[in-house]
């Protein structure tokens, strides 16, 4: 068994554990931590998938939160409509356990718990709407993914938009006023267990000898054509699984929030996904989990910030030693984007590749310095 698989199968194992022991009374007397969690898991698996396509074969996606839809709104509709008729089918009154334990009346109580029903209900969901959303891409990136750059980018965007609108447009979906999910069984298993597959899936694809391809289109695409590497293909691929990924990730979400608008999935969804992917750094999985992560809670913190009572006798002091009048400080914290907004400007002045873009060469100097 491989290091990662080891890795993996640890990880799974502590949050079947936790989801047994701790996890429901952790949600009960800390609900608003829990919450953060389960958008960062949802964050991270975004932002992970996202990086297989922007960061490891260097396109540049912006239509993420299209595909994210697809997987919501699907697995919602498949909750809603399909799933309590799978069940009736395993295990209701005249169901097909129900039929087969009939001759052991002591095993019939035994033959579905609801806690069973309901994990496998989200695990049918997501994967339906992960596979929609990957047809989605499918249908996308065949196309498109000829263009390259600012094209592309438009294209994407272009999806996304269409998505967003056509749901607009569905009754069946609930259109404008939204669509309601009847099962909430997102939890941290499913969020962080789904992520942490993500993350080995995508390393152990770009990682293989398979994989190489991606980062030879993205380190230079005329040369790869030259060589006989099909790029088009090494990208739809990257797209497809990106979109598999993203789809799941949005029936994470249908099942946690159990309410769907439009306007969730919208152009600035995917911009917070692809600044994820450039703050920890273009091709960084390890950069792209921990800018999820920070990008997950700065919001949090700048939250509690603008409600703090020291700002205003803050600027009064400052404006008791600098003659001038400030503008009100307050202001500026209750509009935490912008402060957010500030911050990200920043970064990107001082560290341009990204938290972890250029760890790889950083090891390198380190290592060709040490040898001298």
């Amino acid at each position: 068994m491989s290091r990662a698989r080891a890795i993996l199968g640890g990880v799974l194992l502590f949050l079947y554990l936790f989801a047994l022991t701790g996890e429901r009374p952790f949600e009960s007397h800390l609900a608003y931590y829990y919450d953060i969690l389960i958008n960062i898991g949802i964050n991270v698996i975004l932002a992970v998938s996202l990086n297989l396509v922007n960061g490891y074969t260097g396109q540049f996606s912006l239509g993420h939160a299209g595909f994210m839809a697809v997987g919501a709104y699907a697995a919602g509709s498949w909750t809603n409509h399909l799933s309590p008729g799978l069940i009736n089918f395993l295990a209701g009154s005249n169901g097909m356990l129900t039929f087969v334990l009939k001759p052991f009346p002591f095993l019939q109580q035994f033959a579905i718990p609801t806690v069973v029903a309901d994990n496998l209900d989200l695990v049918i969901a997501t994967l339906f709407g992960g596979f929609l959303a990957a047809l989605a891409g499918l249908a996308v990136g065949i196309p498109s993914l000829r263009l390259r750059g600012d094209y592309l980018a438009i294209v994407t965007l272009g999806f996304g938009e269409i998505i967003r609108t056509l749901i607009l447009n569905i009754d069946f979906l609930g259109a404008a006023r939204g669509m309601s999910v009847t099962g909430t069984y997102t939890n941290m298993f499913w969020t962080f267990g789904i992520a942490a597959v993500a993350v080995y899936i995508v390393l152990g694809l770009v990682n293989s000898t398979y994989g190489r391809g991606f980062l030879t289109v993205r380190d230079d695409e005329v040369a790869a054509e030259a060589m006989g590497i099909n790029t088009t293909k090494y990208k739809v691929i990257a797209f497809v699984v990106g979109a598999f990924f993203a789809g799941t990730a949005g029936s994470l979400f249908a099942h946690y929030t159990g309410y769907l608008t439009p306007e969730g999935f919208n152009f600035f969804k995917s911009v917070d996904v692809v600044v994820m992917v450039i703050l920890g750094g273009m091709g960084s999985t390890t950069g792209v989990i921990l800018a999820a992560i920070l990008l997950t809670i700065l919001p949090e913190l700048l939250r509690a910030l603008a409600h703090t009572d020291f700002v205003p006798a803050f600027q009064k002091a400052l404006e008791g030693v600098i003659p001038i009048h400030l503008p009100p400080l307050q202001g500026l914290l209750e509009n935490r984007l912008i402060l957010y907004s500030l911050l990200l400007i920043i970064m990107m002045l001082t560290r341009p590749q990204g938290l972890f873009g250029d760890i790889a060469g950083s090891r390198k100097r380190v290592a060709s310095s040490a040898s001298k």
